[in-house]
């Protein structure tokens, strides 16, 4: 079973998180089994409950990155106003 990122795994919801590793649980003792098309299945339902906590990570990189470009912006602002005085 492949685990997911810890920041992905910072971002699940309580709920999810709670399925995760629930999952996780299932996944790793089918295959202790040697059941590898039935943990298939598990990694797939997991790799489907964390895209929500995937799409919260990237929302708030673009986050930052807007962050950043107005941090900047005001930066620039900031020497031209002191370049005219």
């Amino acid at each position: 079973m492949r685990n997911c990122s810890i920041q992905v795994r910072g971002l699940l919801t309580r709920e999810e998180l709670d399925r995760y590793n629930a999952l996780l649980e299932v996944g790793h003792y089918l295959e202790s089994q040697n059941r590898y098309d039935l943990s298939y299945i598990v990694q797939k339902e997991i790799d489907i409950l964390i895209l929500p906590a995937i799409e919260r990570l990237k929302e708030k990189s673009r986050q930052r990155d807007r962050d950043t470009e107005e941090y900047l912006r005001r930066k620039e602002l900031e020497l031209l106003d002191e370049d005219d005085e």
